[in-house]
């Protein structure tokens, strides 16, 4: 059960880090002209896909299976569960904010296979300026950054308790 939290803590920690990072550039891209940002928002891809489905997923794997091993009703359970919701509430971001602009900043990035068909799942067509686009990616990083500090805090407190 150590090893398993252990594991656990890593995976929510590397989620928040990718996150964060990406909430910490914030005020910076803001500062960007269209074309410096699209080629920005560009370098993202495969680096922080494969990080998010490293931290993200194995973090929500994990976090179900400690859940499922903790004896229910106690401090641990419900501190380990808010982590869980945590890491669900900002993967639902990020599928509702996220990624349906996501394909509008790589249209141009070159993916095959897996790539491709991640990138044009659940894809919107975009209408928008692209400051609209740039407003709704930066401020849903802002948001998954917050649920994933959260959910790291949550299974922290989860891991610290007897």
């Amino acid at each position: 059960m150590r090893a398993l939290t252990i594991l656990t803590l890593l995976l929510v920690a590397i989620d928040m880090g990718l996150v964060l990072a990406h909430a910490l550039e914030l005020p910076g891209k803001l500062r960007l002209n269209e074309a410096a940002y699209k080629a920005t928002q560009t370098i993202y891809y495969p680096g922080f896909t494969f990080g998010g489905l490293v931290g993200e997923l194995g973090g929500m794997i994990a976090l179900a299976v400690l859940l499922y091993l903790t004896p229910f009703a106690t401090s641990r359970f419900w501190w380990t569960a808010a982590a869980l919701v945590l890491l669900l509430a900002s993967h639902a971001t990020y599928w509702l904010m996220t990624h349906p602009v996501n394909n509008f900043w790589v249209k141009d990035v070159t993916a095959s296979g897996l790539g491709a068909k991640f990138f044009s799942t659940f894809a919107a067509t975009q209408a928008r300026d692209w400051t609209q686009l740039r407003n709704v990616w930066e401020l849903s990083q802002v948001v998954r950054a917050a649920f994933a500090v959260l959910s790291l805090i949550s299974i922290a407190v989860a891991a610290t308790l007897a």
